[in-house]
């Protein structure tokens, strides 16, 4: 696998679906996904069916408009860089308005959604969205976007506490009390760390059009020190949570290997091999919130 030439995001084979999953990297739902429920239920607080329901509609909303928003955004960007010529908008695989109709049913979706869970969530939910479509604009301000997309997937962590809580709290202090702060640094710092590494492949497509990312910034070598530090600091987050949110054997050992596959990335990316570090990150969630889903279950 080239990382030189590289994207999640291409086109490679025909048919419009195949074209709008991704356009809105249908994936990355999935693996955001678990990380609401995970929220949800290391809050305190019960949910039913229709709530979980309503959560994944809520997720798959946020993501498909961030998503979209975010490829109409970068097209003049990626129109420029050869290794995201295959993307969906730029081959005209998808049309500029069909983008656009997806933000603009996404957001809707996500907002109907928090409506329907409580009123902290639909509350919350602007914030949220403004925080997910306002991702694109960061590399052209600073050298951290990679921090602003962590954000944006910690959101989802908070969203499914304050899905789960905003019923029975008595007040928002309780609501925002609810919250698995830990996690969602935890989650924050790993998204920001993957991304930092994914970013070594633009690294000199950034310096040469003025973009930020902490590759440009850094260079290869400190890019990849800057996200093991925030590697290390995330697997340790997620380790101290094993204790603090009292899980039982299974959800520790699922923090153990959670923080093993945050790890086990580096290896591959020093040597190069950016494409499969970065796909290593999208059986964490599943792993990390499974042991959450059993302990708190089960």
């Amino acid at each position: 696998m080239d990382s030189s030439s590289w994207d999640a995001g291409r086109v490679s084979r025909e048919g419009r679906l195949h074209a709008l999953a991704r356009l809105v990297r249908i994936e990355h739902t999935l693996f955001s996904l678990p990380f609401a429920y995970a929220g949800a239920l290391l809050s305190g607080y019960s949910f039913t069916l229709r709530d979980a329901i309503l959560m994944a509609m809520a997720v798959l909303g946020l993501r498909t408009a961030g998503m979209a928003y975010n490829n109409i955004a970068d097209l003049d960007i990626d129109r420029m860089n050869p290794r995201t010529w295959g993307r969906p908008l730029v081959t005209g695989a998808v049309s500029l308005g069909e983008a656009w109709l997806l933000v603009a049913v996404g957001s809707l979706l996500f907002v109907a959604s928090a409506a329907m869970l409580n009123m902290y969530a639909l509350a919350f939910s602007p914030v949220l969205l403004v925080l997910a479509l306002t991702y694109p604009y960061a590399k052209r301000i600073h050298s951290i976007p990679h921090i602003h997309l962590g954000l944006v997937l910690g959101s989802v962590v908070f969203g499914g506490a304050v899905a789960a809580s905003g019923d029975e709290a008595a007040s928002l202090g309780e609501v925002l009390a609810s919250v698995p702060w830990l996690y969602v640094a935890a989650v924050t710092l790993w998204v920001a760390g993957f991304d930092t590494i994914y970013s070594i492949m633009d690294m000199e497509f950034d310096r040469s059009h003025g973009l930020g990312s902490l590759p440009a910034r850094l260079g290869r070598r400190g890019a990849l020190m800057a996200a093991a530090l925030m590697h290390l600091l995330s697997a340790a987050l997620f380790l101290a949570g094993a204790e603090m949110y009292g899980l039982g054997p299974v959800g520790t050992v699922s923090m153990i290997l959670g923080a093993m596959l945050v790890g086990v990335q580096h290896p591959l990316a020093w040597r190069g091999r950016i494409p499969q570090a970065f796909n290593i990150n999208l059986i964490l969630p599943l792993v990390v919130s499974l042991g959450i889903i059993v302990d708190e279950v089960v």
